[in-house]
């Protein structure tokens, strides 16, 4: 995409965003928020354009010089609590089972909505809270809020059949609350296999307008299944050293899509581990990037 449609896209995103055009920047339609923090990383190196990066990642300063308790409690910098007067918890009657969600932003008429789908283990907490993960869903919740959008934080009972019904379910669910407008996907860890179910789902795939994976298992059939035949964007980040599933395993998918030339990006956290993404990923920078690239 050239720099002039690019900067065409984005104010046309701004406006039906309900963001002002003086403060749309080139990389995408939503306002920064704690940039300084959060999105000041420092990149190693750069391939295709800039659709591939590696960032500089340090346990010592990313772990222990950002927390006051390491990976139970960021430094208060790194939040703003007032984002909780938009949260709620819900019980949600979609699908063919109630599905426990944690809503933070508008009932309905959404700019965009933001789904995160945990890994084993979690629930909706994980996705809500403040504090752990170096305040990262913090930043997710305010760029929402702050941007005139939703966000989901759901309980996935299941990582299977069942599991992707629920999630096509809560898709179908925020892109009728909006009226139609951008529903993004992501999943992190083996919330993934949530995200790979949702790519072949047609249900889903009718209204889901981007997906980021973070630090999840690789799909090697995702370059054929229906969201890709649509060109849903894609936005995936990893850490290099990886032990649950193999950096390399998803920088092939990411470049099988690069060479048809993919709406798609790749971050990778040099010396960062399997759950180095979900602290790491910039939020703002990834919705940018699917916003601006969403399907309309």
């Amino acid at each position: 995409m050239s720099t002039a449609l690019l900067s065409r896209v984005s104010l046309v995103l701004a406006v039906s965003l309900g963001i002002a055009s003086p403060v749309v920047a080139a990389d995408g339609p939503l306002k920064p928020f704690k940039d300084e923090l959060f999105s000041k990383q420092t990149v190693l190196e750069t391939k295709d354009g800039g659709a591939f990066k590696v960032i500089d990642y340090q346990e010592m300063r990313d772990i222990n010089g950002r927390d006051s308790e390491p990976e139970r409690r960021v430094k208060s910098p790194y939040v703003s609590l007032g984002v909780r007067r938009s949260q709620e918890n819900e019980t949600l009657s979609i699908g063919s089972r109630g599905l426990d969600v944690t809503r933070v932003g508008k009932r309905d008429g959404a700019a965009f909505t933001v789904i995160f789908i945990h890994g084993r283990g979690g629930d909706r907490r994980l996705g809500a809270n403040d504090y752990s993960f170096g305040g990262n869903f913090n930043r997710l919740k305010n760029l929402a809020v702050e941007n005139g959008g939703t966000y989901y934080s759901p309980s996935v009972r299941s990582f299977d059949d069942k599991g992707v019904a629920d999630i096509t379910a809560l898709i179908r669910h925020a892109s009728e609350k909006s009226g139609g407008r951008p529903v993004i996907l992501t999943c992190a860890s083996m919330g993934g296999f949530i995200c790979a179910g949702i790519t072949r789902d047609k249900e889903a795939v009718r209204y889901l307008s981007g997906m980021a994976v973070l630090g999840g298992p690789p799909d090697p059939d995702f370059p054929t299944s229906l969201a890709a035949k649509v060109r849903i964007p894609v936005f995936f980040t990893h850490g290099s050293v990886d032990k649950v599933y193999k950096a390399e395993d998803q920088i092939s998918i990411f470049r099988s899509l690069l060479a048809k030339k993919y709406p798609t990006r790749f971050t990778l956290f040099n010396t960062g581990g399997h759950g180095t993404p979900v602290r790491m990923s910039d939020w703002r920078e990834i919705l940018n990037f699917l916003l601006t690239n969403a399907r309309t």
